[in-house]
């Protein structure tokens, strides 16, 4: 379930990413956010599950965090450079929930799994470089506000992972209702166009595949450990520079061949 999370997000970053640059990102990912509601709310009636104002509460926070992390990657991309900006934002992304269940749950890991997450978070680094940028020539100030980013979105999944087991897919709608008040409000301050139809069946298509992303995380933490279902979930950008490889025949860098193969020996050595 984790790798069909990270399977669903690549094609939602996608997808997403195809959009964004047919019309506004703030747009985009407000028209998904209200997307992937739509998904969810049959969803609810088909899983299982108690509603409860822990579940819903823990979902609403989850659901801030993860736009306000949004609201910070699209600020730290203005600022640049984009190369380093990616990079630190997925590896504080994907280590803060692993270390938040090793560290403060208490997970107990194989020596295995240590080097499956190590490589993991390796393989996140590399894949999402872009030569020709230098952490000293950056600055502080995007790298930080990266940083910040994927502070964001790692508590996004641990509150997830935090909330009843006997919730289903409750917390969901508390995260997506929260998610899409933020961003409505922050649409408020600015005038921002609807995507024109050439961007809007992408924009449902990234909208759809990221809530089944949180689907399938929420339930994969509800069956295995937080540290090893975050990790695997993480590695979402092989996906992407896999799909534009193929699809966009965008070449792969060195380093980036590199990380998707560390990547594929991280999953075979945390699945086994």
């Amino acid at each position: 379930m984790a790798l069909g999370s990270a399977l669903s997000f690549g094609l939602s970053d996608f997808t997403g990413g195809l959009a964004a640059r047919r019309a506004s990102a703030l747009t985009v990912t407000l028209l998904a956010q209200l997307t992937g509601l739509l998904v969810l709310l049959p969803a609810l009636a088909l899983l299982p599950g108690r509603p409860s104002l822990p579940a819903l509460t823990l979902g609403a926070g989850a659901g801030l965090l993860g736009s306000l992390g949004l609201v910070l990657y699209l600020r730290c991309m203005a600022i640049g450079p984009m190369g380093l900006i990616s990079p630190i934002a997925a590896l504080v992304g994907a280590a803060v929930p692993v270390g938040w269940g090793v560290v403060l749950a208490g997970e107990t890991l194989l020596a295995r799994d240590v080097t499956g997450i190590l490589a993991g978070l390796v393989a996140v680094v590399l894949v999402a470089y872009q030569p020709g940028t230098s952490l000293l020539a950056a600055g502080t100030r995007g790298p930080l506000v990266a940083a910040c980013a994927g502070v964001a979105f790692g508590l996004f999944l641990v509150l997830l992972d935090a909330t009843p087991t006997d919730s289903g897919l409750w917390p969901l709608l508390g995260a997506r209702l929260a998610g899409s008040s933020l961003l409505f409000a922050w649409l408020a301050t600015s005038r921002r166009r609807w995507p024109q139809a050439s961007a809007r069946w992408l924009t449902v298509a990234s909208g759809a595949t990221d809530q089944l992303a949180n689907v399938l995380f929420l339930l994969a933490t509800r069956t295995g450990l937080l540290s090893l279902a975050s990790l695997l979930t993480s590695l979402y950008p092989v996906v992407v520079v896999v799909l534009a490889r193929q699809l966009l025949h965008e070449r792969l860098t060195r380093p980036q061949s590199v990380g998707v193969l560390l990547a594929l020996a991280a999953t075979a050595l945390i699945v086994l």
